[in-house]
């Protein structure tokens, strides 16, 4: 028996939706060329890409807040790495987390 879809049950379809976008997304992402996600970056380029001084960059290193490599006096990082590490600071936004929660309740019904 096919299940009805009604207005009340958009919300979680929705979410469904975004969910299931976000997964393909990240099956893509992957798919991506190595060579571009397995860049190597100097101290400054990371910097320049994570809109952060060089100075900071090498506190956050010191503390081993940011995934990097070291040989000798000098520093490298991933691209891959260091975007990872600015996507696992995401918050998720009011909608999102109303929309989880709406989920989650219908769900338990």
């Amino acid at each position: 028996m096919e299940k009805i879809n009604t207005f009340d049950s958009l919300p979680n379809m929705v979410y469904e939706l975004k969910e299931k976008m976000d997964y393909f997304t990240s099956i893509v992402e992957s798919l991506k060329p190595e060579k571009e996600s397995n860049k190597l970056l100097t101290i400054e380029e990371a910097a320049k890409l994570l809109d952060l001084k060089v100075s900071t960059m090498y506190s956050k290193a010191n503390k081993n807040e940011l995934p990097f490599m070291k040989k000798g006096k000098k520093l490298y990082f991933f691209k891959s790495e260091l975007l990872s590490y600015v996507k696992s600071g995401k918050i998720p936004s009011i909608e999102e987390i109303h929309d989880r929660a709406k989920n989650y309740l219908n769900n338990k019904k």
